[in-house]
């Protein structure tokens, strides 16, 4: 008689399983697992602890652990993560959107007009994009990024939570822009120093997408370009704000200065590490 392997049972393996792979929320991740799979909550799983797998089902969440275990992302796998409070189609062409982002949200609606133009460069799966959308009914947001694959899921995240008219996608870089059109720039630019990718956790350093992660040999490649280039962007009074990397605020808000910003600010994340820099194109 075959083995009957319930909710319940499964879930326990898969915890010690992934836990010995190196997965500190192998519990947790067991759980979003099986829930997506079985197309139930939470609350639902816990309440079909003793409903038996079949034989489909066993081998699709064997296929779906197999893959965590190598540490491809949980948000990978299931193909989606959510950024402020919104959802979000993800995969291997994109970041996954990660908390920290969210205080940039929050202070470029604190400088944003309610019928801003908005510029989001290297917009990814559109988190930023999306989520400022989102939030002001009247602004107007261009997103740039030089992946294509990355601005599909992009415009299907506008698509999806309802600001698909009022989001434009561009290929390419800034250069590909106009001069002079945006009352704010924002970016969540590519941070991580060369020499410390490979220091990097499995899921991010294996499956994330170099381009977005590599900043060049200090991890300011990125900022040197947007400090040079923003403020042809800019209408005169415009904002600058980008996120930056553990340690790198200081050397952010120099470029900025140098490049003619003004008003230069520093915000912690809810953590307390500087996670955005912002200037003003005086």
């Amino acid at each position: 008689m075959a083995e009957s392997w319930t909710v319940l049972k499964i879930l326990k393996w898969t915890s010690g399983y992934l836990a010995e792979r190196g997965i500190d929320n192998g519990r947790l991740d067991a759980e979003l697992l099986l829930a997506d799979l079985l197309q139930l909550d939470r609350v639902g799983l816990y309440l079909n602890f003793d409903r038996p797998l079949n034989a489909a089902e066993l081998t699709d969440f064997r296929q779906r652990v197999g893959r965590r275990a190598r540490r491809e992302p949980l948000q990978y796998i299931l193909g989606r993560a959510e950024f402020w409070s919104l959802p979000f189609r993800v995969g291997p062409a994109v970041l996954v959107p990660r908390p920290d982002t969210e205080v940039l949200v929050e202070e470029a609606l604190a400088r944003a007009t309610p019928a801003a133009r908005i510029l989001d460069v290297g917009t990814g799966s559109g988190a930023i994009a999306v989520a400022l959308a989102h939030e002001l009914p009247a602004a107007r947001v261009a997103a740039v990024d030089i992946s294509k694959e990355a601005l599909l899921l992009a415009a299907e995240n506008a698509r999806v939570n309802g600001v698909a008219e009022r989001v434009t996608f561009t290929p390419g870089n800034l250069h590909a822009l106009a001069d002079g059109e945006f009352d704010l720039v924002v970016a969540n630019p590519p941070y991580i120093a060369a020499t410390d990718l490979a220091g990097l956790m499995p899921e991010v350093r294996d499956f994330e997408p170099q381009l977005a992660l590599d900043g060049g040999s200090d991890g300011l490649d990125a900022y040197r370009a947007l400090a040079r280039q923003a403020s042809k962007l800019l209408v005169p009074g415009g904002w600058l704000l980008v996120e930056v990397g553990a340690g790198q605020a200081p050397a952010v808000q120099e470029l900025l200065a140098a490049a003619g910003f003004g008003e230069l600010f520093c915000r912690a994340d809810y953590a307390g590490i500087p996670r955005v820099v912002g200037g003003r194109h005086i």
